[in-house]
């Protein structure tokens, strides 16, 4: 009976937003969870992002930049999406009486087109990130005697985003079983370098607590400050996904309530683990960075672990995992994009707006998702340092898509109200503080890694996020091919 009231309860506050279910609510809180969990990759995630922090100060920005990093991102960013995740499916709801609101067809353009980019953004960099982990393993496994070159991970990468797009094409009820095992297997990885690390290192590569606690190292020439700030991508980009759960909201049983609940939980569960894995790490990984840095599987992370403890072949752990994580992020980006289409809000809704038959999945937005992504790994060809633009470009269209919405519910009139997740009197300070946090974030995730600046060591970050902002203007300027929202509540365009 409780989970019929549940059921009910969601559609009813589905309808509200002008939308009929579509989809079989199988994700319970537990599920829920288990895919927001997988989202914040603390192991596998650092360890494709490492050489970001330890370039840019080493031991200090590996513990105290994540440290401070995700207390403050977690303190104030998630309690604040979290209310209004609780009171809307969408994200840009609230907006409906904002003067941002260009239409009521496309309730909020440029927060529902960022949170798209975004998405499809973070499935090319975990694709790419595979992709590194996998070339890694040969490299190993071949003594050193073969190295990747640029179209061959190109190669693996497009590789693993077809075979992630299969997965995500699955039943949701078979997605939603799948999230015990992944939650199973995130902790695994959690435990083992926080356990086996230490205990399997050898005492000429373990740091002292001076060292590993106070020491700051900057090796890309940028001043220490501004550097210390560039080492918080990898921490921000580790837990970007977290909010694939609003995503998945039409699956989700009690929504209102699992969706903020299970954001909350596991972040809070991410900080506490990844200051623990950085820790780990930072006392057991020597002090030559430059050698840790070029490391010759090109996984800095490997050279700082694995080869300090034999008995601790993280790539080969981490590939599985990082596989699962990408089906769910693809899955989440495939829901996104198919509620987009359903507003008629993106090119050929038509045909991105369709359920397959026979699994009960958005198939063609899943291959949308994953062309998108394939074209963005293309950068990996305009230079070595150019493929960090899909690490940097979802958080920053990501905080694009958020700043709007917490914006405009304090600087504009509109009809909100609380929804079950509510912060209460404290709801006003934090929304600031987010914000001044994700502006002074998008600022600092658009400068090159160096300061030496060519065609080769650019941030592509900003090229790529004006050209999708000129596309979305273009579209909401002169749509074409609409559906019509209110024709889909009544049932037709299926």
């Amino acid at each position: 009976m409780a989970t019929t009231q549940s059921l009910n309860s969601d559609d009813a506050r589905l309808a509200e937003l002008g939308y009929r279910q579509e989809f079989k609510r199988h994700f319970t809180l537990w599920e829920t969870f288990g895919l927001s969990f997988s989202m914040v990759t603390v192991a596998p995630g650092i360890a494709s992002v490492f050489f970001i922090s330890v370039s840019n100060g080493g031991p200090v920005s590996m513990i105290w930049g994540v440290a401070d990093c995700w207390v403050l991102h977690h303190s104030r960013l998630y309690c604040s999406l979290g209310t209004r995740i609780s009171r809307s499916y969408r994200w840009g709801a609230i907006l409906l009486d904002s003067p941002i609101c260009l239409s009521t067809m496309s309730q909020s353009p440029f927060v529902d087109h960022s949170n798209t980019i975004y998405l499809m953004a973070a499935v090319a960099s975990v694709a790419w990130s595979i992709a590194l982990q996998i070339a890694a393993c040969v490299t190993i496994g071949s003594n050193f005697t073969w190295a990747p070159t640029t179209a061959q991970l190109f190669g693996i990468s497009s590789a693993v985003l077809v075979a992630q797009a299969l997965v995500a094409c699955f039943a949701t009820r078979i997605m939603a079983r799948l999230q015990s095992f992944v939650i199973a297997v995130n902790f695994a990885l959690i435990l083992v370098v926080i356990i086996s690390l230490p205990a399997a290192t050898p005492k000429e590569f373990k740091n002292d607590t001076r060292y590993a606690l106070g020491k700051f190292d900057n090796v890309n020439g940028w001043p220490n400050g501004f550097a210390f700030c560039l080492s918080f991508l990898t921490p921000l980009w580790v837990i970007a996904a977290f909010d694939v759960t609003a995503h998945i909201s039409e699956e989700a049983s009690n929504a209102n309530f699992a969706v903020p609940w299970a954001n909350v939980m596991s972040t809070s569960l991410a900080v506490i683990t990844g200051v623990a894995v950085n820790i780990a790490v930072a006392f057991c990984m020597g002090n030559d960075l430059l050698s840790i840095l070029s490391d010759p599987t090109g996984q800095p992370f490997a050279t700082a672990s694995c080869s300090r403890a034999p008995i601790f072949p993280t790539p080969y752990r981490n590939i599985l995992y990082s596989f699962l994580t990408e089906a769910n992020l693809t899955l989440a980006a495939s829901r996104q994009t198919f509620a987009f289409a359903r507003d008629g809000a993106l090119p050929f809704s038509f045909w991105i707006y369709r359920m397959n038959k026979f699994s009960g999945t958005p198939v063609n937005a899943v291959w949308v998702v994953t062309s998108v992504a394939f074209i963005l790994t293309l950068l990996v060809f305009a230079g070595s340092t150019a493929i960090t633009t899909i690490f940097s470009l979802p958080i920053v269209a990501q905080y694009l898509s958020y700043i709007i919405p917490i914006f405009c519910r304090f600087a504009f009139k509109n009809d909100f109200t609380p929804g079950p997740f509510y912060t209460g009197r404290l709801s006003a300070p934090i929304s600031i503080l987010s914000l001044v946090w994700m502006v002074f974030m998008m600022i600092v995730f658009m400068f090159p890694a160096t300061p030496i600046i060519s065609s080769v060591s650019m941030n592509y970050t900003s090229a790529c996020l004006g050209a999708w902002v000129l596309f979305v203007s273009y579209w909401v300027l002169f749509p074409i091919q609409r559906t019509r929202r209110c024709l889909l509540v009544q049932g037709t365009g299926t």
